[in-house]
């Protein structure tokens, strides 16, 4: 299956950016990586697909594929080598190490939101239980990745469109300089690609001055035409050669709903299990979706960079 998520330039340079650069290769696991944050936030509504949407809703539109597979290139293990076979095995292993919902308390790790003004959009039942907007608490069971948590949010309506994958590590053990801010990866999937990574130096002047400076590039500045290019563009040309490294295998697609479907089932049977909540168009999302992360002493990336 193609998901076009997978054809963005910074989507295929998780693996290389990982795989390829002593600098963050040894440091890509529970050890030094405090928690991981994937973000996709869009500030259109449903616009023409609510016929679709109002009976899909936003975790199967977005959590069951394409949020999960950038967890998975992030996550995964290294793979026995880059042919398609080895990396799409490797994100089937990830995919099936992570830790089902607690349908007892799923409140606790995933939170529903629904934008106002989205039952009177055309095509919306008026009584819509619908969500809009999902954040979702993950942990993987694996060496790698023991208890680091994997915090997803994605929504209709929000502040901002951006896609991110942002890996906060964990704070620096020497307190030469005093407690400072964790350095982060950001890795931009759309709408401006690229990477940033946030380190603590000084800053200009004649004080001894330290706090977080970016170091960043864009692919529009490296390579103006590739990166307009559609993520499409790319998939449609490894399908004429065969290669399927950036396809989604059929097993992965079973895993990512064997994840998913029994908390849908169970909003079905149960709603207050995983109440809906409202937020205000042009908003970050509910006030519950900071909540759920706050609990763990954590607050999400600002939508708007």
């Amino acid at each position: 299956r193609i998901d076009h998520y997978l054809g963005k330039s910074t989507v295929q340079n998780i693996l290389v950016l990982r795989f390829a650069n002593i600098l963050f290769h040894p440091v890509w696991n529970a050890d030094y990586i405090d928690h991981v944050q994937i973000t996709a936030a869009e500030t259109l509504g449903v616009e023409n697909r609510a016929g679709y949407y109002d009976k899909a809703g936003l975790v199967r539109d977005m959590f069951q594929n394409h949020l999960l597979e950038l967890l998975a290139l992030t996550a995964m293990e290294t793979p026995t080598s880059f042919d398609a076979d080895a990396v799409q095995q490797a994100k089937l292993d990830v995919i099936r190490a992570i830790r089902p919902f607690p349908l007892d308390d799923a409140g606790s790790v995933l939170v529903r939101g629904q934008y106002r003004g989205y039952r009177a959009e055309r095509g919306v039942a008026p009584d819509s239980a619908t969500e809009t907007f999902a954040a979702a608490k993950l942990l993987i069971d694996s060496p790698r990745w023991r208890g680091v948590p994997f915090y997803l949010r994605s929504g209709k309506r929000l502040a901002a469109r951006t896609t991110t994958v942002t890996l906060a590590f964990k704070p620096s053990a020497s307190r030469v300089f005093g407690p400072s801010d964790p350095d982060k990866l950001t890795l931009r999937i759309q709408p401006d690609e690229g990477v940033c990574l946030h380190l603590q130096a000084k800053h200009p002047g004649p004080k001894l001055c330290i706090g977080e400076l970016p170091l960043s590039f864009r692919y529009a500045d490296l390579d103006p035409a590739a990166a307009k290019a559609d993520g499409y563009a790319r998939l449609l040309l490894d399908a004429m050669l065969h290669d399927h490294t950036l396809f989604v295998r059929n097993d992965t697609i079973a895993a990512s709903w064997a994840l998913f479907t029994p908390v849908l089932e169970h909003w079905q049977i149960n709603p207050p299990a995983c109440p809906l909540h409202d937020y205000e168009p042009g908003s970050d999302g509910p006030a519950a979706a900071d909540a759920l992360i706050a609990r763990d002493g954590r607050a999400w990336e600002g939508l708007v960079i």
